[in-house]
């Protein structure tokens, strides 16, 4: 029997799959015995059948005025029985005022801010989907997402009122858009043809609104998915509560619940829009009765204040902040002395980044790594304290979480058969977490799963003999700059609008900072010459900053592409890396 047989024996698995097919009439766990599919080795957790803003409640009497959002900046802070008395009027209000029903789909346009899980759980008490925006997207980057999702309400700063009607007035649809406002400031006015959110807050006689099914779509936020533009991602509320047990199993939990003696404080820095951000530092922690410090945009000076002032417990972050903690001469060892925990998602943290930041705060702070995708609520798989035993484990992104399968298989096989230990392929998952589909992409469907129900991530990885899974490469065309997605064909296709352009590739170059920027090739029309500069301009003037041309742009006689006119990519990068060398 082989080392890797003896640590997972698909007998004992057959018998899990088995059991839990009797008690459910939809199973998440492949029923594939092969050595090869990699099952969790963690008990099942019971996932249950609730709406979101149940399941976030359940707890809330225990810790009633106990601080459960904060702004970093101004100081504003609303407690728990104040969410609470919020969401409840904030959903009826949605129903009597805005007249909207069961399954529509309203904007969430917020930086981090402690009225986030207010609007985000208002809205899926009211039975609607909540669809997120990034605030530094542009008026065309927004409009196209509020187009798609056929968004019927937009919540927003005072602010950014400017950007939502810039937006709004971009659709084609002829009907308008109401927008509600929240003022951060108690000097603000409500800006003229926008509603006043707070006067949704308050009380109204309306009955109660039937809880939302738990197979209900709750969440609409876009991702690019393996390839094209954004699409919208259907996260239903079973998917969400799964993804918040798994992630509150014993052998992972990162986060203390709330007592009467202890509440732990977490800094919320991850974009509460991005799914990461909303699962694990919003949702999550509001569950546990926790304190969280909502910093809407980074600088190293409000960060470092941050941390002096509430002495966070635990960290949730993407590489880069771990490498601003680590290098950054402002921040001392006394700053992470209340850390006990950091737990690091969105790209790979290595090794020697670790060692680090451990060198900086000169204690045993406990590291952990997540993977995931929006796609699957987002957590995939995660490292936990047990497998630091093995002597490879440095660099893994652990092992799957419960009730959840992953295999390795060669993406060119159409048998998607699973590969063994130590070879490079494609990972696909299966687990509750997975989500319902993409809003109105059938064929992209077709692409992103097998006919058997496995999501095809586009990541390519291996596992080692220890069964740990470690990232190797994207197949995917997507970039990652700090974590965010850049769709590469978004790009392309403003660049091709630009005069004398004939053609065009971006892909994503290597950058010391950020990971990966965007770097365009191109191909200008015959006898005509490009401005790279102003096409940096027009770029620029269109795309959220972290989507800007910042590996630059090459001027080219033609875009490698293969039979069916798909772009070679990876020719490109290669090409470039090559020159960099």
């Amino acid at each position: 029997m082989s080392a890797l047989r003896k640590l997972f024996d698909p007998k004992l698995f057959n018998k899990k799959i088995l059991a839990c097919a009797a008690s459910s009439k939809h199973c998440y766990y492949s029923t594939d015995a092969s050595e090869f599919v990699l099952h969790s080795d963690l008990a099942d957790v019971e996932i249950p059948k609730l709406s979101i803003d149940e399941y976030v409640f359940q707890k809330v009497d225990k810790w009633p005025r106990r601080i459960a959002a904060e702004c970093g900046t101004t100081g504003r802070n609303y407690t728990y029985e104040d969410i609470l008395k919020k969401v409840t009027n904030l959903s009826k209000n949605f129903r009597k005022k805005l007249k909207l029903q069961k399954g529509d789909v309203v904007a969430v346009l917020l930086p981090n801010s402690p009225e986030f899980v207010v609007v985000a759980l208002g809205a899926l008490k009211a039975g609607l989907i909540v669809t997120t925006l990034n605030p530094i997207y542009t008026p065309d980057e927004i409009s196209r997402q509020l187009s798609d999702s056929s968004t019927k309400a937009i919540i927003t700063f005072s602010d950014l009122v400017q950007l939502a009607k810039a937006s709004t007035n971009l659709l084609q649809t002829g009907t308008s858009v109401p927008i509600l406002t929240i003022k951060t400031q108690p000097s603000q006015a409500t800006p003229a043809g926008a509603l006043n959110f707070y006067e949704f807050t308050e009380n109204v006689d309306f009955p109660d609104v039937p809880a939302a099914d738990t197979n209900d779509v709750a969440f609409l936020p876009y991702s690019s998915g393996t390839t094209g533009l954004p699409k919208g991602v259907q996260l239903t509320h079973r998917n969400i509560i799964a993804n918040l047990c798994q992630f509150n199993s014993k052998e992972l939990s990162v986060i203390e619940e709330t007592t009467s003696d202890h509440q732990d404080v977490i800094p919320a820095v991850l974009p509460q829009f991005h799914i990461y951000g909303l699962t694990a530092t919003t949702l999550h922690l509001f569950s546990k009765g926790c304190k969280t410090v909502a910093i809407a945009k980074f600088t190293p000076e409000l960060y470092i204040a941050t941390l002096r002032k509430h002495k966070p417990d635990v960290l949730f972050a993407a590489p880069p902040l771990v490498l601003f903690l680590a290098g950054h001469p402002a921040v001392t060892s006394s700053d992470l002395q209340s850390v006990r925990t950091l737990l690091s998602g969105a790209a790979p943290l290595g090794a020697l980044d670790e060692e680090r930041f451990l060198a900086k705060a000169q204690k045993d702070i406990n590291i952990f790594q997540g993977y995931g995708l929006t796609e699957t609520s987002p957590m995939v798989t995660m490292t936990r304290k047990d497998l630091r035993q093995f002597a490879n484990s440095s660099g893994t992104i652990g092992r799957p979480v419960a009730q959840t399968s992953i295999k390795i298989v060669d993406p060119n096989d159409p048998n998607f058969t699973p590969l063994g230990p130590n070879q490079k392929g494609e990972l696909l998952v299966k687990g509750p977490q997975v989500m319902l589909g993409y809003h109105k992409r059938p064929q992209q469907m077709k692409e992103t799963f097998t006919d058997d129900g496995w999501l095809r991530t586009g990541d390519l990885m291996f596992y080692n003999d220890d069964r740990l899974l470690f990232v190797s490469d994207r197949l995917k065309e997507l970039i990652k700059v700090k974590g965010f997605q850049v769709p590469p064909a978004e790009l392309e296709e403003i660049i091709r609008d630009f005069p004398d352009v004939e053609d065009a590739a971006v892909v994503g170059v290597p950058h010391a900072r950020d990971g990966e920027v965007p770097r365009a090739f191109i191909v200008p029309k015959q006898g005509k010459k490009v401005d790279v500069q102003k096409l940096q301009d027009f770029v620029n003037g269109k795309v959220a900053p972290y989507k800007k041309l910042a590996g630059g742009v090459e001027l080219v006689e033609s875009i490698p592409k293969n039979n069916t006119g798909k772009i070679l990519r990876r020719l490109l990068k290669e090409k470039y890396e090559q020159r960099q060398s």
